[in-house]
């Protein structure tokens, strides 16, 4: 079982930055690959970005590739998604997950956080 809060977002103009952080409980953080989807009114959830377990491996959507970063510091329990050059379609809900493969299929995430609000004006 894990457990996922995320934290970080809020309100930035266009071109600027923000961090989210995904904190995760439970000893078993580091079994579990990570992913950052968002959603935004309307629409439905899509994939943001992934990182394996250990951090070597990463996956991008090509609306972000390029301005996000994800990372993950196993020791603290975290996964990060740096985000610069905000453009206003990144505003949406961000929400981390944790499963057991690199994937942007949301199916294939087992546990999610309750999602972090990210707007974007221009």
């Amino acid at each position: 079982q894990v457990q996922l809060v995320e934290s970080g977002g809020g309100l930035v103009q266009a071109g600027g930055s923000l961090r989210l952080s995904c904190a995760a409980s439970g000893r078993t953080f580091s079994m579990y690959d990570m992913g950052w989807f968002r959603q935004a009114p309307g629409k439905e959830r899509e994939f943001v970005a992934a990182i394996n377990w250990s951090g070597g491996r990463t996956y991008y959507a090509d609306s972000v590739k390029g301005r996000f970063t994800i990372s993950r510091d196993n020791a603290k329990n975290t996964v990060y998604l740096q985000m610069n050059s905000l453009k206003s379609e990144d505003t949406a809900v961000y929400y981390c997950a944790a499963g057991r493969s690199l994937a942007s299929d949301p199916r294939l995430y087992n546990y999610w956080g309750q999602g972090t609000q990210v707007t974007v004006s221009s």
